[in-house]
């Protein structure tokens, strides 16, 4: 593969060694691990999965470094992945960053990934953003927008008859 100057590699030499020490690592819940391998290695592949392996060793601790990767990652995958990592976890704290992701990231698969996200959160503070979002230039960003203010009606209304019991 020819990789220009200052450019992420999707995948190199290395890679599966790579994997094969996240496996290992992931074993011993070992988060310092994979966030130094993100902040380190050029591959989007190790990279890539190391945002993956973060819902599932992670807690809110880990809702910083993925919403940084989510701001400001050279690439798009790999912001797709913080977004969808930071929907898994459903933490309050993620709206916010998956709502500024939703609006204003340049990567419409990132924007799309960002509103499946705040609906799987499920947080109504994200209806105004997502209603804005639904007026977005891609077809794939509206429609995950609408989707995710369905699910928001959705809760709201099993809500309501939960507490009406």
């Amino acid at each position: 593969m020819i990789q220009k100057k200052n450019q992420l590699v999707t995948h190199k030499d290395g890679d599966i060694d790579k994997l094969i020490e996240c496996d290992k690592a992931f074993e011993q819940r070992d988060l310092d691990f994979f966030i130094n391998l993100l902040q380190q290695d050029e591959s989007i592949s190790v990279r890539t999965r190391c945002v993956c392996v973060l819902a599932d060793i992670g807690d809110n601790s880990v809702v910083s470094i993925l919403s940084e990767l989510l701001r400001n990652d050279a690439t798009p995958l790999v912001r797709h992945e913080a977004a969808f990592t930071l929907g898994q976890l459903g933490f309050p704290q993620c709206v916010t960053y998956l709502i500024e992701a939703m609006l204003t990231d340049i990567d419409h698969v990132v924007r799309h990934e960002a509103a499946v996200a705040l609906g799987s959160i499920g947080n109504e503070s994200a209806r105004d953003a997502l209603i804005r979002a639904t007026s977005d230039e891609d077809q794939l960003v509206s429609h995950s927008a609408y989707s995710s203010l369905l699910n928001l009606d959705l809760l709201k209304i099993n809500l309501n008859k939960n507490s009406s019991k």
